[in-house]
């Protein structure tokens, strides 16, 4: 017997509990996943490539288990922006260049870990050239498309990561984010994402872009759904330098606890700065309900902008220089152009930006010292259209690709851990960012369930 779910917009945890009490089979609700990726892809050009074979034989496996009830996300669906190492598929993030590597020999620890947990793997995601990119264009692949509008961005670069989990084509993503690119397509795509602290999760075999600001992490359309995919992927790994040894940190107990003794506060100055309407009200029905009234100044939250930009695009362009040397011809123009010009920053602003930014942590290790959470917009506006080049803040024009990380690169500059909490306006959903202390996603988790229960926050269904 199975039951009648609609998996395109069940919950990861409905779906692990008929399939763990024996009402529905992974099989089956992985078989209607594969359904609906073959027929929203074509519209939404999230997924790059669909491992329909593997999928289904993990899905015969997870019904096989003596105990199902004991496997949290127990036929959950997923799938992983293209630059996590999947084995037998080629890591191709993004790019031309790499589609000439062979497959990868093992999977990211991040994907085994879900699929210990009962998930299934079903495919790869589209995603901006070595996620240099805000936008979700992909020269190579096509622009991801967003479900709300599919005239517009999903941003990102974890853009296909954003498009399939807002548009019911899976539960559970995983992305990356060096300057934004959990927490752009979020805003964008009206979903909930969460980009840990700086070695919380694991990053290795997964393809790098700066290695001194990558991190991966979880996008989904509800908090639990985020906290649980979360919790099944903590844990040590002596494959990444920077992955923390602590010890895990279960966040999912925790999200019940309330906002009671939590000290929220609203960024001011720079984060109010040229954000456009919208932006302007996601973040105040937010601060509203949870009534935060202080306003804090993030210092030189400017420079930190800049200095992010000095040192991704320097470690960027060391990484890709064989590659830049060789085939600069194979590159996104777009791409290329800005890592050839990093080439020949001089090292002495390189050192300069790394001296500012343990002076920025410094400050911000401060100021957490008086508040538990900071609240702050995730982009500045609501998805832009595809192929739009530049929009206008405070009466200057700017480029779209470089300036949808405004506010989001002075925060992961540092490593702070954040949720992107959609707001669903009409006609298009924005996202605020819930920001707060290394290593506190559980006070992240926990504001973002209270939003998501006093219906604030919320991943509106978009009509598809």
């Amino acid at each position: 017997m199975t039951l009648s779910l609609d998996t395109s917009w069940a919950t990861s945890s409905e779906i692990a509990q008929a399939v763990g009490t024996g009402q529905t089979t992974a099989t089956a609700v992985v078989d209607r996943a594969l359904n609906v990726i073959a027929a929203r892809n074509s519209t939404l050009n999230a997924f790059t490539t669909v491992t329909a074979d593997r999928a289904r034989a993990k899905a015969r496996a997870v019904d096989a288990a003596t105990d199902k009830t004991k496997l949290p996300l127990a036929g959950v669906p997923f799938a992983v922006k293209n630059l996590f190492d999947i084995e037998g598929v080629t890591t191709v993030a993004g790019s031309k260049i790499n589609r000439a590597h062979a497959p990868a020999e093992q999977d990211q620890p991040l994907i085994a870990r879900r699929e210990e947990a009962g998930a299934v793997l079903v495919g790869a995601l589209n995603m901006g050239e070595y996620a240099y990119d805000f936008t979700g264009e992909n020269i190579h692949d096509g622009p991801s498309r967003n479900p709300h509008d599919i005239t517009r961005m999903t941003g990102g670069s974890s853009g296909g990561s954003g498009g399939a989990v807002a548009g019911g084509m899976v539960p559970l993503a995983l992305g990356s984010d060096t300057n934004g690119s959990i927490r752009v397509p979020s805003s964008l795509c009206g979903i909930f994402g969460l980009k840990p602290t700086y070695g919380r999760l694991t990053r290795a075999r997964s393809f790098p872009f700066v290695a001194s600001l990558d991190h991966l992490g979880p996008f989904a359309r509800s908090v639990p759904d985020l906290a649980v995919a979360y919790d099944v992927m903590q844990g040590p790994d002596p494959e990444d330098p920077v992955c923390d040894q602590r010890e895990t940190d279960f966040v999912t107990p925790q999200l019940k606890l309330g906002l009671e003794g939590l000290r929220i506060a609203v960024a001011g100055g720079y984060f109010r700065q040229g954000a456009f309407p919208e932006a302007v009200e996601a973040l105040g029905r937010v601060a509203k309900a949870l009534g935060a009234t202080k306003d804090v100044d993030i210092p030189e939250a400017a420079r930190a902008r800049a200095a992010a930009y000095v040192i991704t695009c320097t470690e960027g362009a060391a990484l890709h220089l064989e590659r830049l040397r060789k085939q600069a011809g194979d590159f996104d123009p777009a791409v290329r152009d800005r890592l050839l010009a990093a080439a020949m920053v001089p090292s002495t602003l390189v050192v300069q930006a790394q001296k500012f930014r343990r002076w920025y942590r410094a400050q911000m290790l401060e100021l957490f010292k008086s508040v538990d959470v900071i609240l702050a917009p995730a982009t500045p506006c609501t998805a832009p259209k595809l192929g739009q080049q530049t929009f206008v803040l405070d009466g200057v024009e700017l480029p779209v690709r470089a300036n949808m990380g405004l506010y989001t690169q002075p925060i992961s500059f540092i490593g702070l851990p954040v949720v992107a909490v959609p707001v669903p306006l009409t006609p298009l959903p924005i996202a605020v960012q819930v920001i707060a202390a290394p290593w506190r996603e559980d006070v992240a988790l926990r504001v973002a369930f209270a939003l998501e229960q006093m219906g604030v926050c919320a991943a509106p269904r978009p009509a598809l």
